[in-house]
């Protein structure tokens, strides 16, 4: 069986630096792997993991090998890996089947590599992992004992199946921890969206409309960095509390539709497909730019796109304009994917140490439970607050802690005004 699959494994030395990079700036994650070294929670386990293959990533599979696992990994998006810390990775021993480039082949066939090892645990980024355990490799379900999930999108497509019947074994939605929703998705994809955009375009954010497709966690963060850098937001919505939410914060809400005529600027994190459309794009003024930083390439419609376009061109890397039939120029960046790991280097490794704490600790938790039921879970409430105590640590912050009185005040009803 094939032991890895990466680019160039000469890319090792500077894929070493990386990784020694990130974990400085990962002390959960370094505090958690001291633990599992010695009391090795994962021994016995095969973990399937699909992810970003980027230097944070490399500090997690590390963490995990050294609590007793055996894992195999592969890459989450096809523009998303990084070469070089894949190569790391592999020259360390990790079955690493990933590089940056991928076509659809490529990337579910590194998928059926990493499943060849058999897993009893999986550790998915948007849950393909899931998906394709439940389509055409049913026969290893029954060796799955769990699962984890790390984003919004894969726990929607999880629920959907819990939903209508399917899901076949349980899974920990890593996502809705608070640890992982309030920081990476807000701090995390705020900063690197920005990142890949000012990386793919070098263009000047004060004063440009940035319009923002949808009001969730990652798009607060996308308009909260953006509106720093002195840009006019404007955020398009379809729930009712999240736009008003978005107007008490300052922005200005309209639909996309009044939105597309007037905004320089676009990036959608919604989760849902075609944000972005024909009917938009006939709107939009000449030097548009769109991106977008949901999981899946489905939010801008790419081929609505294509069949307004007479000629397309690689301006710069991961960006490409598309001259359209009526003379307008439109640009789209990292093809549509996660512009802020496509075209920058994802989140920062501060933000990253508290989702891949509870990706470790939640594995344990799988690991260690003996009858999940089949569902969707959420982290168990001391995994998140223990995520956050020893954040809070390494930062060298203190906090108040409750008095027996306000202990008492908060468990009884007797206590009224006086």
């Amino acid at each position: 069986m094939e032991e890895f699959q990466v680019k160039d494994k000469s890319l090792a030395p500077q894929g070493h630096l990386q990784i020694e990079w990130a974990e400085k700036h990962m002390p959960v994650l370094n505090i958690i792997k001291t633990r599992f070294e010695k009391e090795k929670p994962l021994k016995g386990q095969t973990l399937a993991a699909c992810l970003h293959v980027t230097k944070e990533t490399a500090v997690l599979i590390k963490v995990l090998i050294a609590g007793g696992a055996n894992v195999a990994l592969c890459g989450s998006n096809p523009l998303s890996t990084q070469d070089d810390v894949a190569a790391a990775l592999a020259d360390s021993g990790v079955h690493v089947f990933a590089w940056r480039g991928q076509n659809t082949e490529d990337y579910y066939n590194c998928m059926n590599k990493v499943l060849d090892f058999k897993p009893t645990i999986t550790m998915d980024d948007g849950a393909d992992v899931v998906g394709m355990l439940h389509s055409k490799r049913q026969n290893q379900i029954k060796d799955i004992i769990g699962g984890t999930e790390e984003t919004s999108t894969g726990v929607v497509r999880l629920r959907a199946m819990e939903t209508d019947g399917t899901l076949k074994y349980p899974i920990i939605a890593v996502n809705d921890a608070y640890t992982k929703y309030l920081f990476d998705n807000r701090y995390g994809t705020g900063q690197s969206t920005i990142d890949g955009i000012l990386r793919a375009t070098s263009v000047l954010l004060a004063g440009k409309n940035f319009v923002v497709g949808g009001y969730g966690w990652c798009s607060r963060g996308i308009a909260m960095r953006a509106k720093g850098l002195g840009a006019n937001v404007i955020v398009t919505e379809v729930q009712p509390t999240r736009a008003l939410e978005a107007v008490m914060d300052g922005y200005r809400v309209m639909p996309m539709a009044e939105a597309s005529p007037i905004g320089d600027l676009f990036v959608t994190a919604t989760g849902d497909i075609n944000v972005i459309r024909k009917e938009h794009m006939q709107k939009m003024k000449d030097g548009a730019i769109m991106c977008n930083s949901g999981h899946f390439n489905v939010e801008i419609n790419i081929p609505d796109l294509e069949s307004l376009t007479k000629a397309k061109r690689t301006i710069r890397p991961n960006m490409e304009e598309y001259s359209l039939n009526d003379g307008r120029n439109l640009y789209l960046l990292a093809e549509g994917r996660l512009v802020n790991l496509a075209a920058a280097e994802g989140h920062p490794s501060e933000v990253m140490d508290m989702s891949f704490a509870n990706q470790a600790l939640c594995s344990e938790y799988v690991a260690k439970s003996n009858k999940l039921q089949t569902k969707v879970y959420t982290v168990p409430k001391e995994i998140d607050e223990k995520v956050a105590e020893l954040k809070l640590k390494s930062m060298g912050i203190n906090i108040d802690e409750l008095t027996a009185e306000q202990k008492k005040y908060l468990s009884t009803w007797e206590m009224g005004t006086t």
